[in-house]
């Protein structure tokens, strides 16, 4: 008997109405199929772009209902989900201009060379799509990082269908935008095979088994993406798995940056941790900030910023439930100081009535923090509007925590106009004293460096723009890759080299043919040639 799977209101806990059925084996194998029977209609360039354009269109002609129902499932607010489907619309439309313009497609020509030694024969060079990626949504983006989000557009333009994983706390969200999105497929003249959707934990498993998926695309919880990651690695075949799963995201407060905007450090503290109820991916979730008096005013700014935000709901009674507990679990730790001005530790990341969650802050002196113990705790990912806050009382301790981080997404460093080189140093003492704290600030960078894909300085790290130098990742376990999923380089995660030697003109590709053809930006013989 089909497994029904209900859309659920995280405010109210009640149901709303049936999305879907769950995907049987026998369902997610024709959800393959026919996706990976599409896969030749995804070849025309044109045909993809015009599909990929048409997507970003539909979504903002139904916006009002993708919005509606979207936050009935989610509870993420009209003003943060538009601008989300803004975001997903414009990352659309740029892997349009990407397939557009051909540069991905990474085309060298090494033409044949007999006088070298050794000889060097005539060598071709561009990218293939892998062929059926499967995209497994996230929670706390129903957009941006599900259906319609990158993974899905960057598999797209890369010319692989994509069968997805719908997330459970989002059904109804999940079947809109995949109608639309087949509608956008036909209106590009492609089968609305290209996208297909599954739902259900096992319609999960058996797709990142099936023979035919030939990568994947994941973000999610440590555990659930591990396993799948290891699944894709014990294949018979094994498949490429590009997942984000967790992130604490340091932050460094120097003693100068303290001193010079305490106030705005830590309200802008505050507004990034508590973003999206907390639930971020790159929420700051550590930060070290001095034990002086300049550290306290920043934790003053914090906590006062902290509790002015109301109270909001998680996407989910779990998540809630796993926040609430993993506030307390860590607030019970010894010299660990909770809560917000006047309040204790059991108020600190409490649960109110109709199931929001309160902010809460946590204090720690970072010696604790420095060598293994207990205190571990505190430098693993609780997801909600929590940070700890790491007294340090030396600046060595920086360095001491730092080195006991795992890999992350993004580290900020909040530096002074000094350490910045922003400053007018008057006279011989005070440039040494500016040239110092410049030195100072770029140790920091480098502790910072290694931990991260993003390096952030003087801002902070929620709002990962869509543009061509970004990178969304990190050492693992930010993700398990070192390639971004974020801006355009993500394409590249599905497409794959393949060299033609010797080959006769008639033969080739037209992407590598003489005279080229379809116009492609180029690098021949070592020198680049822009579009014809």
């Amino acid at each position: 008997m089909p497994v029904p799977v209900w859309s659920v209101d995280p405010r109210t806990g009640q149901r709303r109405e049936q999305a879907a059925t769950e995907a049987d084996a026998a369902a997610v194998d024709r959800a393959v199929n026919v996706a990976h029977a599409a896969s030749a209609a995804l070849a025309d360039r044109a045909s993809r772009a015009t599909f990929l354009r048409a997507a970003a269109a539909l979504l903002e002609e139904e916006a009002e209902a993708v919005v509606a129902v979207a936050d009935a499932e989610t509870a993420l607010g009209p003003g943060r989900l538009t601008g989300e489907l803004a975001r997903t619309a414009y990352q659309l439309r740029s892997f349009a201009d990407v397939v557009d313009e051909g540069e991905y497609l990474d085309v060298t020509i090494d033409h044949a060379a007999p006088e070298l030694t050794p000889p060097r024969p005539d060598l071709r060079r561009y990218k293939l799509p892998l062929g059926v990626v499967a995209v497994y949504s996230a929670s706390n983006f129903p957009l941006a990082f599900s259906v319609p989000g990158g993974d899905t557009a960057s598999a797209l333009a890369a010319g692989c269908p994509v069968v997805v994983k719908a997330h459970p706390d989002h059904p109804a969200t999940s079947e809109l935008c995949a109608a639309l999105l087949r509608r956008a497929a036909e209106r590009g003249g492609l089968p609305a095979a290209v996208i297909g959707l599954v739902h259900g934990f096992d319609a999960g498993v058996a797709l990142i088994n099936h023979p035919l998926v030939r990568a994947a695309g994941f973000t999610g919880s440590v555990r659930g993406g591990r396993a799948l990651y290891d699944a894709a690695a014990a294949r018979p075949h094994p498949i490429p798995f590009y997942g984000e799963l967790g992130s604490l995201n340091p932050v460094v407060i120097t003693e100068a940056a303290a001193r010079e905007r305490a106030e705005t450090i830590g309200k802008g503290l505050a507004g990034s941790m508590t973003l999206g109820v907390g639930q971020f991916c790159v929420k700051p979730g550590l930060v070290l900030a001095p034990a002086t008096e300049a550290g306290d005013r920043v934790l003053a700014s914090l906590t006062e910023a902290v509790g002015a935000t109301p109270p909001g709901v998680l996407l989910d009674a779990r998540m809630r439930d796993a926040f609430v507990a993993g506030v307390r679990e860590r607030a019970a730790l010894p010299e660990v100081r909770a809560g917000l001005p006047g309040e204790g530790a059991a108020e600190s990341g409490s649960r109110s009535p109709d199931g929001s969650v309160r902010a809460g802050v946590l204090t720690v002196p970072a010696a604790h923090l420095a060598a293994e113990g207990p205190y571990d705790l505190l430098l693993e990912e609780c997801f909600g509007p929590v940070t700890v806050v790491a007294r340090y009382a030396r600046e060595e301790e920086i360095g001491a925590v730092l080195r006991r981080l795992p890999g992350n997404l993004t580290a900020t460093a909040q530096l002074s106009a000094a350490e910045c080189g922003a400053d007018e140093a008057d006279g011989a003492q005070a440039a040494e004293e500016s040239g110092e704290a410049r030195r100072r600030a770029a140790r920091l960078l480098e502790q910072l460096t290694p931990l991260a894909g993003r390096l952030l300085v003087n801002g902070w790290p929620t709002g990962v723009a869509v543009a061509p130098a970004q990178h969304h990742g990190g050492p693992y376990p930010a993700t398990t890759s070192t390639t971004t999923s974020v801006g355009t380089r993500a394409i590249d995660r599905w497409l794959r080299p393949v060299v033609y030697q010797d080959t006769p003109p008639a033969l080739l590709p037209p992407e590598l043919r003489p005279h080229n053809p379809l116009g492609l930006p180029r690098r021949v013989d070592g020198r680049f040639e822009p579009r014809a």
